[in-house]
């Protein structure tokens, strides 16, 4: 394949996941003029229409697809080897770019990050805080955080975080007028703080366990959020309940701020873990990401 051939079906690959030729000419590195030109004579070249362009958007078509997912990884295989070739040398260097709930990101991987950086500056690392469930590989990310649940089996799964469990919690200037919940199920008759999550469709529904039931509950209130910090002020302001991870509530149950109620209904489960597909060829820098995140007993 010619070079000038090369160059043109990353420009290409750079507007399709863009989905903007401002964003691509920006991150490229060149007019979007020229960018412009370079799309067009590669459709000349090919016969075939690969981008859709209105005022406001620019879209494959269906052969743009086609070439956007046949095409798009080897590229990102062959930069993953590049990346992972310049990277031997004494001090392990380079991006690492992570996606993560809220949760995990405050609570597990900020605090590995505080203490690997500080001994290795060559290390860049960026987080993305994403509560949708990130197809790794499509969004171009080395690694994500989320639920052992949650990982899809062709992945490498490496545990990062203690078993948890999940506490619904009020505080006592709501319970002052309201009867504390002794069932899930009493929970609809109560004023509850909502989370919105993209990968649920919408509501989260709570979900309990007790003697091998399990049980989800949609509830009902006035509050619906989708950040872990909204729902706290607002369940010790005494807005409502909250479900949350036990470990953001335990301190203010300590302190009496909260008090916590149907607690025999949520057993631990397993915790975070740090995943990554399986054919990435780990660098320095990541395998040490790896091992100052995993969790030790």
């Amino acid at each position: 394949m010619a070079r000038e051939n090369v160059n043109d079906l990353l420009a290409f690959l750079a507007v399709a996941r863009e989905r903007s030729f401002t964003r691509a000419a920006a991150k490229l590195g060149v007019s979007q003029s020229a960018l412009s030109h370079t799309i067009r004579a590669l459709e000349a070249r090919l016969g075939l229409r690969l981008l859709t362009r209105t005022t406001r958007s620019v879209s494959p078509t269906e052969a743009g697809e086609r070439l956007l997912v046949g095409v798009g990884p080897r590229f990102d295989e062959i930069e993953a080897e590049l990346a992972a070739l310049s990277e031997l040398r004494e001090k392990p260097a380079g991006t690492i770019r992570i996606t993560a709930g809220e949760h995990p990101a405050e609570t597990i991987l900020w605090p590995a990050l505080a203490r690997l950086l500080p001994d290795y500056p060559d290390i860049k690392i960026e987080v993305i805080v994403d509560y949708g469930l990130a197809d790794i590989v499509a969004e171009r990310y080395d690694a994500g955080i989320r639920l052992g649940e949650q990982v899809a089996k062709d992945m490498i799964a490496v545990r990062v975080g203690p078993e948890m469990r999940m506490a619904v919690v009020g505080a006592p200037v709501y319970f002052a007028n309201h009867k504390p919940p002794r069932t899930p199920q009493d929970l609809t008759g109560h004023n509850c703080i909502n989370l919105r999550l993209p990968t649920y469709g919408g509501i989260y529904a709570w979900e309990f366990e007790k003697a091998g039931r399990q049980l989800k509950v949609r509830v009902e209130g006035q509050l619906v959020f989708n950040t872990a910090a909204l729902r706290l002020n607002a369940v010790l302001a005494g807005s409502g309940l909250a479900y949350l991870p036990e470990d953001q509530a335990m301190r203010y149950l300590a302190g009496g701020e909260l008090v916590r109620v149907l607690a025999d209904w949520c057993p631990p489960f397993p915790g975070y873990h740090l995943y990554y597909p399986s054919r990435r060829q780990p660098s320095p820098a990541f395998a040490l990401l790896v091992d100052a995140l995993r969790y030790r007993p």
